[in-house]
C-alpha cells in the first residue's frame, strides 16, 4: 500500500497494491500496521456501503461526539469525486476542503473533525465506508453541499445533483453548532 499525505492533515490519500495476472486481481485494501506509521489508531468497528446513481450527492456528513467517526472510504466500483471539509474550529486549515476521485485504485483516510461528501461521477457507483465509531442518529450532523463561504467545486457541469431532503437542508458552516 502507498500512503500520500494530502494538504488537510491528518487526511491521507490510500493507493492498495495490485497484483494482476490472467484472471484478474488482487488487492490489499486494507492495513492496519501500514496505516498506524501514519498515526491511524482507529478501531474500525462497522461498515457501510452505498450504491448510487451519476450525479447522486451525499453529504457533507459527520458525527459529533462521543460518536465522531473516522473513516477509510473507497469506490469498489464507479467513480465519485470525493469531497472533505475541515470543520476542527481551531485548526489552521478550518473550513478549507480537498478533492479526491475515487475510481477503485485509492481510498481515502479521513479522521475525525472532518465532514465528508461525494458525488456519483457513473450510475452504479458502489462506495464503501469502514468507520471508527457506531452510527447513531443523534450524532449525526451535516453542513450544506453549496455552501458558498467553502466553494466546493462539485464539477456539476450545469446538472442539478440528486440529494436527499436531508442535505437539502443542513445549515451552513458559519452557522454549524456542533463542529470541532
Amino acid at each position: 500500500m502507498k500512503i500520500i499525505e494530502t494538504k488537510l492533515p491528518g487526511v491521507l490519500l490510500i493507493e492498495p497494491l495490485f497484483i494482476r495476472d490472467d484472471r484478474g486481481y488482487f488487492s490489499m485494501t486494507f492495513r492496519k500496521d501500514v496505516l498506524e506509521k501514519y498515526g491511524v489508531n482507529d478501531n474500525f468497528v462497522q461498515e457501510n456501503e452505498s450504491l448510487s446513481c451519476k450525479n447522486t450527492l451525499r453529504g457533507l456528513h459527520y458525527q459529533i461526539e462521543p460518536y465522531a467517526q473516522a473513516k477509510i472510504v473507497r469506490a469498489v466500483s464507479g467513480k465519485a469525486l470525493d469531497i472533505v471539509v475541515d470543520i476542527r474550529k481551531k485548526s489552521t486549515t478550518f473550513g478549507q476542503w480537498d478533492s479526491f476521485i475515487l475510481d477503485g485504485s485509492n481510498a481515502i483516510y479521513i479522521p475525525k473533525g472532518f465532514a465528508h461528501g461525494f458525488l456519483a461521477l457513473e450510475n452504479n457507483l458502489l462506495m464503501q465506508y469502514k468507520c471508527g465509531a457506531v452510527y447513531n442518529k443523534e450524532s449525526e450532523r451535516g453542513i450544506r453541499w453549496d455552501d458558498s463561504d467553502l466553494g466546493i467545486d462539485w464539477n456539476l457541469n450545469g446538472n442539478e445533483p440528486i440529494l436527499s431532503e436531508r442535505d437539502k437542508n443542513w445549515p451552513f458552516l458559519n452557522n454549524a453548532k456542533d463542529t470541532f
